[in-house]
């Protein structure tokens, strides 16, 4: 039986996905879903690097810039957001393609999400004053009795996630790692395609470096300034630029400073990201090669789709 495509372009910050995405979607007559955790965010669109206007005119892009900065948004209802999307897109002939680089907003769209166990503030509270009392090792242990796969994934310096993996078993009962398991994903019913973008370190490296640069050019400071003359979501503030800017705003450190901050934390960014991806045994990798165009690209990818 034919099945409908879905394809990811995933890749760290920097790479070059965006100008590669819209040069593959006219080739496979698809429109872009973001797969980002930031670019959701209106009024970020310095901050956050998102496509270009020209960009967004040649291909239509979805799920960016649509929420406040001052809400949250999670996996559970980019999943929803992004599934309706797709069934619009099939309905008009077009193919989704998913371009980002948040790992675990690929993971809730290609296997599902577990589930959903809601949260307990008496459990928590229980579980946080046992951490502060007798130290994260102590909690780790119990997790081991309860739910040794999950104590082997989470580091025991991880309280956050520790303490999640205990609450979900103690309200529903079960190991949050069989809850996972019972997720239903795409695969079933698609044809998912997943390909990722990588150079070589220095290569990399230098497109962050000329990224920070033009967000500056392009009046990052002005931006976020605006940003933090209101309250902004916890997600959203953890965008690269925003902390490291209000630093500089407080007169904590220059503005050199404030450029280093944010190439650094975009290199160690890059390299989470890295490492989330090589571990999808699904993904297709696609090394950029010096001076190579995105149209270049983007043929290569088609290719190993047809």
């Amino acid at each position: 039986m034919f099945k409908k495509k879905i394809i990811f372009l995933l890749g760290p910050t920097a790479i070059g996905k965006s100008a590669i995405a819209v040069h593959l979607a006219k080739k496979i007559n698809a429109q872009i879903i973001s797969c980002d955790s930031m670019q959701v965010y209106r009024s970020m669109g310095i901050v956050t690097s998102q496509p270009s206007s020209t960009q967004r005119k040649r291909v239509k892009h979805h799920l960016l810039g649509v929420i406040n900065a001052s809400s949250e948004y999670n996996v559970a209802r980019y999943r929803k957001d992004a599934l309706v999307i797709c069934n619009k897109l099939f309905r008009k002939g077009k193919v989704p393609l998913f371009v980002g680089g948040t790992g675990l907003y690929y993971s809730v769209i290609v296997d599902g999400i577990f589930p959903s166990v809601a949260e307990d503030k008496i459990i928590r509270a229980r579980l946080s004053n046992q951490l502060r009392l007798k130290g994260n090792n102590y909690l780790h242990e119990k997790l081991s009795k309860v739910d040794p796969l999950s104590a082997k994934k989470i580091h025991p310096n991880d309280s956050r996630r520790v303490i999640r993996a205990l609450e979900v078993y103690m309200k529903a009962g079960a190991p949050i790692s069989a809850l996972q398991k019972s997720r239903v994903g795409l695969d079933n019913e698609y044809e998912v395609k997943v390909f990722a973008l990588n150079a070589k370190r220095q290569a990399l490296y230098d497109k962050i470096n000329q990224r920070v640069s033009k967000m500056f050019n392009s009046g990052l400071i002005n931006e976020v300034r605006r940003l933090l003359k209101h309250k902004l979501s916890k997600t959203a503030f953890c965008a690269i630029g925003v902390r490291e800017l209000e630093g500089y705003f407080n007169g904590e450190y220059s503005l050199d400073e404030a450029k280093r901050l944010i190439r650094r934390n975009s290199r160690r960014y890059a390299k989470r990201q890295l490492t989330w991806f090589r571990k999808d045994k699904r993904i297709k990798w696609i090394n950029i090669k010096d001076k190579q165009r995105p149209g270049e690209i983007a043929k290569r990818i088609w290719k190993k789709l047809y």
